[in-house]
């Protein structure tokens, strides 16, 4: 009887290996930059050509690799990194797996070429299909350069789920900025079908003998930092620095004046590595937590370094999620560094960057309430036309529901200030936070929508378009789909513009541009899979306050009645969706002790 069990061909464990690590160019990107970084590289270019599908090459000036290891580090699982079960538990260095060139070796056409100081020249090998060449005689500088091109060349059915160039290269260049950032004492350039997109200039070695390593690198810090992000961050940030027993956190931190509707604008790095983890975002949203309004994002770029023991990087196969071993003391010390930096005193005549000089307080005239006879009366009209027509208690030898049962919450009286609605109930006055209980009502409809995947949607006469930078062009590209389940219809006009043609109908058009960077926002740092799941509520709650009547619109009594209607009919409707109350009563009783009746 035949084996059922077969050992597959290295061949194929290379290209399966490669669905993980290398999902697109960027990640080829990624993992060649950091190879760049562990070879001690002070200068690294990258070309690209066709979204770097068709070639993506990264040339550096590090150690290079000896003549005899050049095949063998197109090997799986043959790694200088690491070699023992004690150095994978204290990995410094940025790649360990040994996994990354034998996968773009698999699946694309590759070169490497690679000279070390003691070579008189250098040597190249190439592999194809994943057979690897002898060495051959090259001309090289001290360093490596390694090409790929035509990546998934022999697996179409992977190269198909591809997207276009512009796509791939946004997604590239996103891979280039965060290697670029975590390293400010390396020279680094992009360039795209010939173009050079970013340069940037490394410290010489006059700045490395003038200057301490923290110096060094605060100072290139800050310059690449605003060479990437623009001035206005430059000018909102504030420098965050503290050590404390063996972590260290440093970096800039963007004051709240300096807000995102997105999170395009927060990279933040443990020992050097970009990551999205969840203790240290947690921590992050809490420090701001007090500072800013829910629906902003902020801005950071901030370096956590603590001993690589500490840390397990070991957790997923593009190294973009950590581990930590003491997850709450970090989270404890990012919380109270990020605080403290952004808790400037206010002195007089200092602002926040962005914020008009404070002017002395005046207390505010009264505004008047908009009730007049007519509407106190269409108050009471509206009443007795619903239950003023049958008595309490019993009709036609059957029970009825009173009014305290059937509306617990009555009916407006007037609306005040723009903000809140006055109502009265058989038990005395209640006050409702309109934009609190609408966004309740709105989340609700919602999350019950896309339960049952029926989202309702709403053409737009006319579409909205905005500004958007290629990732998120990229993001609505690879996201229709969720998109569409969202009630988004959203579609590139030109490289840099979007435009909303529908949106859910539960929302305001008015809100179209916020709400689909918001999405956009999720989609792009979390990607479909935990936008739709473990995000999903927080999201539909985003969306709901986009949705929610906003404070000074001015409703009429049939508008405000409807809404302690749907109050009554929606679950949880007591609180709005970030916990605040969004109703409450002052009894009969009450008042009369506020006027000390009968005393």
């Amino acid at each position: 009887m035949p084996h059922s069990i077969r050992l597959l061909p290295d061949l194929l464990i290379n290209q399966i290996a490669a669905g993980e690590v290398i999902e697109r160019p960027a990640s080829a990107l990624k993992e060649l930059l950091e190879n760049s970084l562990d070879a001690g590289a002070t200068d690294i270019a990258a070309q690209l050509e066709g979204g770097g599908v068709k070639l993506l090459r990264v040339r550096d000036n590090g150690k290079g690799i000896a003549k005899d290891d050049l095949r063998l580090a197109l090997m799986r699982h043959a790694t200088s990194k690491i070699f023992s079960l004690d150095d994978l538990q204290q990995v410094a260095s940025m790649g360990f797996r040994g996994e990354a060139l034998a996968s773009m070796a698999a699946v694309a056409q590759l070169a490497l070429t690679s000279r070390t100081a003691s070579d008189a020249h250098g040597w190249k090998v190439e592999a194809i299909d994943g057979k690897i060449s002898e060495p051959i005689p090259a001309s090289h500088a001290q360093g490596a350069s390694i090409e790929l091109r035509e990546l998934y060349f022999n697996t179409p059915a992977r190269r198909k789920f591809l997207k276009s160039e512009t796509t791939e290269f946004a997604y590239c260049e996103e891979t280039f900025k965060r290697i670029a950032l975590s390293r400010p004492d390396v020279a680094f350039s992009l360039q795209h079908n010939g173009r050079t997109i970013w340069q940037f200039r490394g410290q010489t070695t006059e700045d490395r003998g003038q200057k301490k390593p923290h110096s060094l690198m605060a100072d290139g810090l800050k310059e690449r930092v605003v060479a990437m992000l623009g001035d206005e961050f430059g000018q909102a940030a504030v420098s965050v620095s503290r050590n404390a027993a063996n972590l260290s956190l440093r970096g800039l931190a963007a004051l709240p004046a300096y807000s995102r509707a997105t999170r395009d604008a927060q990279y933040f790095f443990v020992n050097g590595r970009f990551v999205r983890d969840k203790v240290a975002g947690h921590a992050l949203r809490q420090a701001y937590q007090d500072v800013l309004h829910h629906q902003r994002h902020p801005a950071f770029v901030l370096f956590l370094e603590l001993p690589p023991e500490q840390v397990d990087v070991n957790v997923h196969p593009a190294k973009s999620e950590v581990r930590f071993r003491e997850s709450q003391g970090i989270h404890q010390f990012i919380f109270h560094t990020l605080q403290q930096a952004l808790a400037i005193p206010a002195s007089p005549g200092m602002t926040a960057p962005g914020l008009p000089a404070r002017t002395p307080f005046a207390m505010p005239a009264q505004q008047r309430m908009p009730l007049n006879a007519e509407q106190l009366n269409a108050s009471y009209q509206v009443w007795q036309a619903q239950i003023g027509s049958r008595e309490w208690g019993v009709e036609s030898g059957k029970t009825t529901p009173t009014p305290q049962e059937e509306f617990p919450l009555g009916f407006a009286l007037a609306q005040l200030s723009g903000v809140y609605i006055l109502a009265q109930n058989t038990h005395g006055l209640i006050v409702v936070d309109m934009h609190a209980a609408h966004e309740r009502i709105v989340y609700e409809k919602l999350k019950a929508a896309l339960d049952t995947e029926q989202i309702a949607t709403q053409p737009l006469l006319v579409p909205v378009t905005f500004y958007a930078d290629a990732l998120e062009i990229a993001t609505v590209e690879t996201e229709q789909a969720t998109l569409e389940k969202l009630g988004f219809d959203i579609g590139s006009l030109s490289p840099n513009t979007l435009a909303v043609r529908a949106m859910p109908a539960l929302l305001k058009q008015s809100e179209a541009e916020a709400a689909a960077r918001e999405v956009l926002g999720e989609l792009r740092g979390f990607g479909a899979s935990r936008t739709m799941t473990e995000r999903r509520d927080g999201l539909l709650a985003t969306l709901a306050c986009h949705g929610a009547v906003r404070a000074n619109r001015m409703l009429g009594l049939t508008e405000m009645n409807a809404l302690l209607r749907e109050m009554e009919q929606t679950g949880r409707s007591g609180q709005c969706n970030h916990g605040r109350p969004t109703w409450f009563q002052l009894s009969m009783v009450d008042l009369d002790k506020m006027f000390m009746r009968g005393k």
